[in-house]
């Protein structure tokens, strides 16, 4: 039985990846590189080490990070004022809080730049549990930030469901024995998510009340297949 739920954060409640994939794409111009799609979503829902990597690969002249940092934020600060919770989230929350089911947060993100967000939004008091990168050693892929909001949750992995839109958050949660709802934003849409149980395009295609009884549905059906 599903006893909580566990929301990943950039690109799942705001698509702050679509955004970001923007500016990088524009900066990187000056660096004769044709930011691809594909090279961006690599680094999603992990550290930005990786995109900077790859960056260093594909640039055709020598890259600055901090120059790199700092063009992409100015010019994300002049466009992140448009951005608005993804379609579904606020109904996902409240019928989540009506449900009592707890309600946890596990993002690679800071938690000043997650509850910047969070307080704007006036979402923040939904959360039961909030684990960010200033709470881990590592962050996803590896599966610590979900130990260890199941952990503070009070609850086990399998009565758990993540909600995550890339795919290092789902192997994360996978990792740590978290059913996964895949709600991908048009910049993971093309990853592979073997693994998942469900995937939506939006969490305004389906209620969360019908969703938990597709997914516990599915899981008696899984249960009963290896009995």
């Amino acid at each position: 039985m599903i006893k909580a739920i566990v929301f990943d954060f950039d690109g799942l409640i705001v698509d702050t990846e679509s955004v970001w994939f923007d500016v990088f794409k524009e900066v990187m111009i000056e660096y004769d590189c044709d930011l691809k799609l594909e090279d961006f979503a690599i680094c999603i829902g992990t550290t930005d080490d990786i995109l900077y990597e790859r960056l260093a690969q594909i640039a055709h002249k020598p890259i600055d990070r901090t120059e790199i940092s700092r063009k992409t934020r100015e010019r994300y600060q002049d466009k992140m004022s448009h951005l608005q919770l993804r379609e579904g989230v606020l109904d996902y929350l409240q019928t989540a809080k009506n449900l009592s089911l707890k309600i946890g947060l596990a993002s690679s993100s800071s938690r000043r730049w997650i509850e910047g967000f969070l307080e704007k939004f006036g979402i923040k008091e939904f959360f039961d549990v909030i684990k960010t990168s200033d709470d881990v050693k590592r962050v996803k892929p590896d599966p610590e930030l979900y130990l260890r909001a199941i952990q503070d949750l009070g609850v086990e992995g399998h009565e758990a469901l993540a909600f995550e839109d890339s795919k290092n958050g789902l192997t994360a949660a996978i990792k740590a024995g978290l059913h996964c709802v895949i709600v991908p934003n048009p910049v993971t849409s093309f990853l592979d998510f073997s693994g998942h149980l469900y995937r939506l395009s939006s969490m305004g295609e389906i209620g969360l009340h019908d969703l938990l009884a597709l997914v516990e549905a599915k899981l008696a059906r899984k249960f009963n297949s290896h009995q």
